[in-house]
């Protein structure tokens, strides 16, 4: 478990909330970084002016908005959906084919190859952020990935690069003990709640607000890690949709299995053709 692990190091978000002035920034590079489609959306189809609407397949990252009245005026308030990449990922402890893997750096991270799309992780995932390629004829599920290709080569991901006020990257102990500054520095600024310490088990990602954070949307999440669990709610799903999770593994075993044995084939045929036009 968590509490078995020195997580002092592991590469955590700090978002405070009082800061986002809701420009997308971090939206745009994480479309660019990632290469991400763009979506057809419809204006005022999320709340006020959120756009698009929620997380999808073809958006990792998405700034919300919520309206709110304050001394008589209408305001708005924001707060940048992601991953949490939670320290005992429930992701990871369900996933039948291991496609996720909770790295030491701190991002939860997916490898396409291995999915076999039987979606185990959108029911696990206390945050709902896992999303199916509903548009593909052979779909796969997709997440925030942390930018992890940037963390291992010394960079932050390309979210918190753009980002011009709201979010700190860093150790998650030093991104608490910040948090915990500011808390301290400024009462009346913030609700007394550092959401992520230990939702789930406490994540990699880290929210500061000055309105409480169920207000903005925020999923009320058990402070539990958990994988102890997941499991346990799994048994519910009807035999049916394991069995299928097991089927899907052994055709997705077969189907590399085919690709590799014809990779190889065109390669013996090519090295044989290539000898022939060598002969005399």
């Amino acid at each position: 478990m968590s509490a078995a692990r020195d997580l002092s190091e592991q590469r955590t978000f700090l978002i405070d909330l009082t800061k986002c002035t809701g420009c997308r920034g971090c939206q745009v590079a994480c479309k660019q970084w990632n290469q991400m489609e763009a979506e057809k959306t419809t204006f005022f189809k999320g709340e006020g002016y959120q756009n698009p609407s929620a997380l999808s397949e073809h958006t990792l990252t998405a700034i919300q908005f919520r309206d709110y009245f304050h001394e008589g005026k209408n305001e708005f308030a924001f707060y940048k959906a992601m991953c949490m990449h939670c320290n005992d990922p429930a992701c990871v402890s369900v996933c039948p084919v291991s496609a996720f893997i909770k790295t030491p750096e701190g991002p939860v991270v997916y490898d396409a190859k291995r999915c076999i799309g039987c979606r185990f992780c959108m029911i696990a995932c206390p945050f709902g952020i896992p999303k199916y390629q509903w548009s593909k004829a052979l779909p796969l599920v997709v997440k925030c990935t942390g930018c992890y290709s940037r963390i291992k080569e010394g960079l932050i991901p390309a979210c918190a690069k753009a980002c011009p006020t709201a979010i700190t990257y860093g150790g998650r102990q030093e991104m608490i003990n910040e948090a915990n500054r500011r808390l301290t520095v400024r009462p009346g600024k913030y609700m007394n709640r550092i959401y992520g310490l230990e939702e789930a088990g406490g994540t990699s990602v880290l929210y500061l607000s000055a309105l409480p954070f169920n207000e903005l949307g925020f999923r009320n999440v058990t402070k539990r890690p958990l994988p102890s669990r997941t499991w346990a709610a799994l048994r519910f799903v009807p035999a049916a949709f394991i069995t299928m999770g097991g089927s899907l593994a052994f055709i997705s075993w077969l189907t590399h299995r085919k690709e590799k044995i014809r990779k190889e084939r065109e390669m013996i045929e090519a090295e044989q053709a290539s000898q022939k036009e060598d002969r005399p």
